[in-house]
């Protein structure tokens, strides 16, 4: 008998139906519509589930515009969907990927409109560190095949940067270790922008005070930063899930201020210490990268003065050496003028004897003159003389006639020399012109050629310009020139 043809009634017994429903007597079991029953299955449900927590690996997750997340939960042999509101999925401490183990706590419930169940996820963690790792290594697989983590986007930190941005929590340890360690090194500009280093909106708070120490312009009146520091304390690996966070990470790559991670121990490692240009142990350790010691850099300018005046000495402490080493190679002075003074003392001694026989030579010839140079013979020589003086007749009376003569014939030539003055002329209106440099011109010709000329007048002199174009003038007759008188014959010859 076909089974279609058979209910299941409160008996527990089958029967024949027909056609048409009917009603039938002592029949309590009255017809559900599909809405009152899925009404009784989600209160059921709730009621025996209010408060479920479930293991399972997420699949399927997306986030809706309104920011609802809606995912499912699956093992190897069976899915349940899961939704988790707005407010809840903002609250996440981590971000949901399809594979990661979870441990979702909620309650469940049916959706009516499909007449399927699901969880309605209130609060949702990594099951184990495990899960919690694989999730952390599939984010940095993710982040390095972008580059975000290549070497050769690491920049050079600054050698001594003037002002130091530090993000971390201001009241921890951190702050205090880093402002200490670079006060024993090198004294420097500290700007600290407080954060939640942990727990809910670590991670966005973090991420904006990167982007925020970037965005500082230069010249402003808050100082931009040379370098930025990432800083925080020891924890377990729930403790530091902030900075690995995929904001913090991108926001430390973009950062245009180079960045220096120092998040955890030495041991700790996070994704913000691959994007970050250097990678320190501990914030102290930050600290004595970010900076250089002031003493060692004293003691270097120190050395390096020392080196310059040495370097500015060698050539003088050289020089001096090689003099010394010639002045040694030469001979005494007075091995060089030994032979000389010598030779000095041989002609003087030559010179003394010279003088000596010259001088008894000079004597002996002195001697010989003196012998013919005696009184009697001196007197007869100058009788003689008188006696020719006497003969000649030169009396005072014939000078003075021949003086008289001389004089007579020139007082004709000194009474013509006045009327022969180029001046004498000037006086009765007549003018001289001269060149600039005061040679006399007689001709119009050489007045032309020249192109300043003077003209001397009585009273004074004019300097003028010689004119160009003039008509030559007439030719003027010539005086004829008185003859030079000749003084008068001597009429008494020459005496001598």
């Amino acid at each position: 008998m076909p089974s279609d043809q058979f209910f299941y009634d409160d008996d527990d017994a089958y029967r024949s139906g027909g056609l048409v429903a009917k009603d039938t007597a002592g029949d309590n079991a009255a017809p559900l519509s599909i809405s009152e029953i899925s009404n009784l299955l989600k209160r059921t449900v709730e009621d025996r589930f209010g408060f479920v927590r479930l293991r399972g690996e997420l699949s399927g997750v997306k986030r809706a515009a309104s920011g609802h997340l809606y995912c499912a939960l699956k093992d190897d042999k069976a899915v349940i969907d899961g939704v988790m509101w707005k407010g809840g999925a903002q609250r996440l401490a981590f971000r949901p990927e399809d594979g990661v183990e979870v441990i979702a706590t909620g309650k469940l419930t049916t959706y009516p409109g499909r007449s399927k169940y699901q969880i309605v996820i209130e609060t949702m963690e990594i099951a184990g560190e495990g899960a919690l790792l694989a999730l952390l290594e599939k984010l940095r697989a993710r982040l390095a095949a972008e580059g975000l983590f290549a070497p050769e986007r690491k920049r050079a930190l600054p050698y001594l940067p003037r002002t130091i941005g530090v993000v971390t929590s201001p009241t921890g340890a951190v702050i205090r270790d880093i402002l200490h360690r670079l006060a024993d090194r090198f004294p420097s500009g500290v700007l600290v922008w407080p954060v939640l280093v942990q727990g809910e909106g670590a991670a966005a708070q973090v991420a904006n005070a990167v982007r925020g120490f970037s965005a500082i312009q230069p010249g402003g009146p808050v100082p931009r930063p040379d370098l930025v520091i990432v800083a925080r304390g020891g924890g377990s690996i729930e403790d530091l899930w902030s900075f690995n966070e995929e904001i913090v990470v991108r926001a430390v790559a973009e950062s245009t201020i180079p960045v220096i991670s120092a998040v955890g121990h030495e041991t700790d490692t996070t994704l913000c210490d691959y994007a970050a240009d250097r990678r320190a142990p501990t914030p102290t350790a930050a600290a004595e990268m970010a900076v250089p010691v002031r003493a060692e850099l004293m003691g270097q300018l120190a050395d390096l003065a020392l080196r310059k005046r040495r370097c500015a000495l060698r050539p003088v402490v050289l020089g001096r050496e090689r003099l010394e080493a010639r002045v040694q190679r030469l001979p005494k002075p007075e091995a060089i003028l030994a032979a000389k003074a010598q030779k000095l003392d041989e002609l003087s001694e030559r010179l003394r004897r010279g003088l000596q026989d010259e001088a008894t030579r000079k004597g002996r010839v002195l001697q010989q003159v003196a012998g013919r140079l005696s009184l009697p013979l001196l007197r007869h020589r100058v009788q003689v003389s008188e006696e020719r003086l006497a003969r000649i007749g030169l009396t005072p009376r014939l000078l003075e006639r021949r003086w008289s003569l001389a004089r007579d014939s020139l007082a004709p030539v000194a009474r013509v020399l006045p009327q022969l003055d180029p001046r004498l002329p000037l006086q009765r209106g007549y003018a001289l012109v001269k060149t600039a440099s005061g040679a006399a011109l007689t001709t119009r010709d050489a007045a032309a050629r020249e192109g300043n000329l003077v003209i001397e007048f009585r009273d004074g002199e004019l300097a003028v310009r010689a004119g160009e174009g003039a008509p030559p003038p007439a030719p003027r007759p010539t005086a004829a020139k008185p003859a030079r008188p000749t003084p008068p014959a001597s009429r008494q010859g020459d005496l001598f």
